[in-house]
């Protein structure tokens, strides 16, 4: 069972309250807001019958506090502070969470202190030597504009003691963590120090994760920017797959873990004809391997495109020793090669006449500017970051509840538990398999009971 229906069907085995560090005493200087109602919550699940057992039960169905500007806040805007860094890999957006934390800072709260952290979480520990960088409207005004993050970023772990040791010699209370997995837990240590040291320093989160395997965040912020920046990728690698005899169109995606960058952008260009993803393990040989899928494809089609997510079919690599990353995350071997290798010899070796066309826009489609619908999320997330801390909110990362525009705190300890992943059975998944058809495929043995015309597939 994932974490994630654990908690809507277990709620009592989990702290779902979000840490705050005192009463909310001064009045808030936000003009003219919508305030939310103190102790307002909004519930996780939205299956109704699911509610309405427990609450027979006489248990609370999970939720979470809702987030927005408060009537009354913990910090002093005259004597705050504010910190905003960047961790882990780039992705779409970033500078629009940072021009969207230091306006509200500003103009709702009128906080004139705001550093830019330099390289992530090593900018906080003094013996790398580098001077942060002093934020105002002037200096994030266009920035929007911009891919990647005018801060920079690092990965890697750094002493959480020394961390605050710099928190406190700036006198920042007001620290906005901007990043995926690894990053906020780096967060959930600094929040959990400050309780033990008994500062009153908010630190707050903002998830940013291209692979969009963070919890209970709803989708983090640059995931849609990079499903869409995947479409003329996938379009070239259909064109030059159509353009020669029994062509295929091998496209890499990011997505260590989780495919979801793989499994949405195969949906969203249903050009697709097979979708590999971590989640969904295949095999290469034998009757229902890839490799006869392939042969399969080419007796009804000329053509075949293929997504792989990097983390896919990592067990059918062998001989390579384990690496890992500065954050400690296993660096994953690379599958697109191997396929386009394999499959190349395959053919070769049946005497069936192939060309492979290899695509792997991965650094491509994380280093451009969120837009759309994403850009806005960039900017709402920020501002819900910035009236959490403001009302004393710690140890908190913002999100919205499966993607609607209702925004929530969500306990950092709770958010990276583990990793979200695709969940084969739900309606994502089966979607991607109809858009596919790669099943029958896979699988001939549906194909022969089923009335489709192959042709067709």
């Amino acid at each position: 069972m994932s974490i994630y229906e654990d908690v809507l069907q277990n709620p009592g085995k989990f702290k779902l309250s979000i840490d705050s560090l005192g009463e909310c005493k001064i009045p808030s200087p936000v003009r003219n807001p919508v305030f939310v109602r103190e102790g307002s919550r909004i519930y996780i699940d939205y299956d109704v019958e699911r509610q309405r057992k427990l609450l027979a039960q006489g248990i609370e169905p999970a939720s979470f506090e809702e987030a927005g500007p408060h009537r009354k806040i913990f910090h002093d805007p005259a004597w705050s502070r504010a910190a905003i860094l960047t961790a882990g890999g780039l992705c779409p957006g970033l500078n629009h969470v940072i021009k969207g934390l230091v306006e509200i800072l500003t103009l709702d709260y009128g906080i004139k202190t705001i550093y830019g952290i330099r390289y992530g979480y090593r900018g906080l520990v003094s013996r790398h030597d580098l001077t942060p960088m002093m934020l105002d409207n002037d200096v994030v005004d266009t920035i929007h504009t911009l891919g990647g993050t005018i801060l920079g970023s690092s990965r890697g772990q750094q002493d959480t003691g020394e961390i605050i040791d710099t928190l406190v010699r700036m006198n920042i209370n007001l620290l906005f963590c901007i990043g995926g997995d690894g990053s906020l837990r780096a967060a959930r240590d600094i929040a959990e120090e400050c309780e033990r040291r008994h500062l009153s320093i908010s630190v707050v989160g903002v998830p940013k994760t291209i692979d969009n395997d963070l919890n209970f965040v709803g989708s983090s912020f640059g995931f849609e920017t990079a499903v869409s920046a995947t479409s003329p990728i996938i379009q070239a690698a259909h064109m030059e797959a159509k353009g020669t005899v029994n062509g295929i169109g091998l496209v890499k995606l990011m997505g260590r873990d989780s495919g979801f960058i793989t499994a949405y952008a195969a949906v969203a260009n249903p050009i697709v004809n097979f979708c590999l993803v971590p989640e969904q393990p295949f095999a290469l040989d034998g009757e229902n391997g890839l490799l006869a899928a392939l042969e399969r494809r080419f007796r009804v089609k000329n053509h075949a495109v293929i997504l792989v997510a990097e983390g896919a079919g990592q067990d059918l690599i062998s001989g390579e020793a384990e690496r890992r990353d500065a954050s400690g995350n296993i660096l994953k071997k690379d599958i697109g090669e191997f396929l386009r290798d394999r499959i190349t010899s395959h053919f070769k070796e049946i005497g069936v006449e192939t060309s492979v066309k290899y695509f792997d826009p991965s650094y491509s489609i994380r280093s451009i500017p969120a837009v759309g619908a994403d850009a806005i999320r960039c900017y709402m997330l920020a501002r819900a970051a910035v009236h959490a801390a403001m009302a004393g909110r710690t140890n908190c990362v913002v999100g919205d509840i499966n993607r609607t525009e209702i925004y929530t705190l969500v306990p950092i300890p709770l958010a990276v538990v583990e990793r979200q992943k695709l969940d084969l059975d739900g309606d994502l998944w089966r979607t991607v398999l109809d858009t596919t058809s790669q099943n029958f495929y896979f699988h001939p043995e549906s194909l022969s009971k089923s009335n489709i015309d192959v042709r067709s597939l």
